[in-house]
């Protein structure tokens, strides 16, 4: 008897013990969760939070945020209607507090704000399968330090090698540049350089090509934390204020140079490209005219590209420019770019030279979902003769 009432204490300790567990267990939260009917559901567990929400760059809450519920266990929940293939960025808001979701590791920088991100795909033809890792041959992405001369410093930049480069045959070279605040990961961890070379490789949409993504900033030598510098807070302005021996444009020969002597490349005008957004936009307008022997194909993204008017010496470099006839000088912008004025006052430049020059407008403003788009586009269309 007594070791009956034993055992029967024993087992009632044990099912209190479990019972108080599961009443302060944390409930196990998954976000976000990509729905077969293409809408996307947040989770976030915080019983103690007043308001949530999610902030995003989807269509239905572009500017506004996207109010979550409360469940009774502490978690809460929301569901959009449904999304277009693309990939998306987003983060939570929590009684006025901005946070990433820590259900979600995939997480970007942008210069100094993190945001989590996920991929809606619903076919091999979309957006979102474009930018997704597929099983397709991989290029080689690196992060490569190379001498300028120009700036006196040693810098970093990426190169993304394509699955078929095996240092004996020679591959044309495209050069992208980022914009104001970024460095040079910004367009493989922003723009999915290498998944959508990759993927439009592997398709046979464009031409197995070299792509060089350099540190735009000539006072620095490469992304935050990964030079001398140490961890600094990037704010897109670092170190600024102390000059530059010379700037991207004119040191940008130094990058072509490395890149010629250490890699199997078409080392002439006709393998190479050189295309960027916003500021990487109009380093590429500048570029142009300083080398239009060095490059036949220019591409500008919602470009920072300023017409001199009435400056004879910026006449003249346009005049050698379209006199070389590269084989290609586009521009790329969305008609909510506030760089739209300076991009049609370009247009109306060239129109009034009849100089040639292609041109691709769609909706959206400055953005990244842009960008991989004109990154896209750009691609397909180099290289073809």
């Amino acid at each position: 008897m007594k070791r009956l009432t034993i055992i029967i204490a024993c087992c009632i300790l044990s099912m209190n013990s479990f019972a108080q567990q599961q009443l302060g267990q944390r409930p196990r939260v998954t976000s976000p969760v990509i729905n077969q009917d293409g809408t996307v559901t947040f989770n976030f567990y915080d019983p103690s939070a007043q308001r949530v929400s999610i902030n995003g760059d989807f269509e239905e809450i572009r500017n506004q945020r996207l109010n979550m519920t409360k469940q009774d266990n502490g978690v809460w929940t929301v569901t959009t209607s449904v999304l277009n293939p693309e990939l998306y960025s987003y983060s939570i808001n929590v009684d006025g507090q901005r946070f990433i979701d820590p259900a979600n590791s995939y997480v970007n920088r942008d210069i100094a704000t993190l945001s989590n991100i996920f991929i809606v795909t619903k076919s091999t033809d979309d957006k979102g399968h474009l930018y997704a890792v597929n099983n397709v041959p991989h290029g080689t992405l690196s992060r490569v330090w190379y001498d300028s001369p120009t700036l006196g410093q040693q810098r970093r930049m990426t190169v993304y090698l394509p699955a078929s480069y095996d240092g004996k045959k020679r591959f044309p070279v495209m050069y992208l540049l980022h914009g104001h605040g970024g460095d040079e990961t910004a367009w493989g961890d922003l723009g999915r350089a290498s998944q959508i070379m990759d993927n439009l490789i592997a398709e046979g949409k464009c031409v197995p090509m070299i792509v060089v993504m350099p540190n735009g900033n000539p006072t620095c030598n490469a992304a935050p934390g990964w030079w001398h510098e140490g961890m600094y807070t990037p704010d897109g302005n670092a170190f600024n204020q102390r000059g530059a021996k010379a700037s991207m444009e004119e040191s940008f020969m130094d990058i072509v140079n490395f890149m010629d002597s250490h890699y199997m490349t078409i080392a002439k005008r006709s393998g190479r490209a050189v295309t960027g957004l916003s500021m990487g936009g109009g380093h590429t307008f500048g570029i142009s005219r300083l080398y239009p022997d060095s490059f036949d194909y220019y591409g500008l993204q919602s470009a920072a590209a300023r017409v001199q008017r009435n400056n004879a010496k910026f006449e003249e470099q346009m005049a050698r420019l379209f006199a070389s006839k590269p084989k290609l000088y586009w521009i790329a912008i969305g008609k909510d770019d506030f760089l739209m004025q300076q991009n049609t006052d370009l247009r109306q430049y060239l129109d009034g030279k009849g100089y040639k020059y292609e041109y691709y407008e769609n909706d959206g403003g400055h953005i990244w979902r842009n960008w991989r788009i004109y990154l896209t586009m750009f691609a397909q269309k180099i290289f073809k003769d």
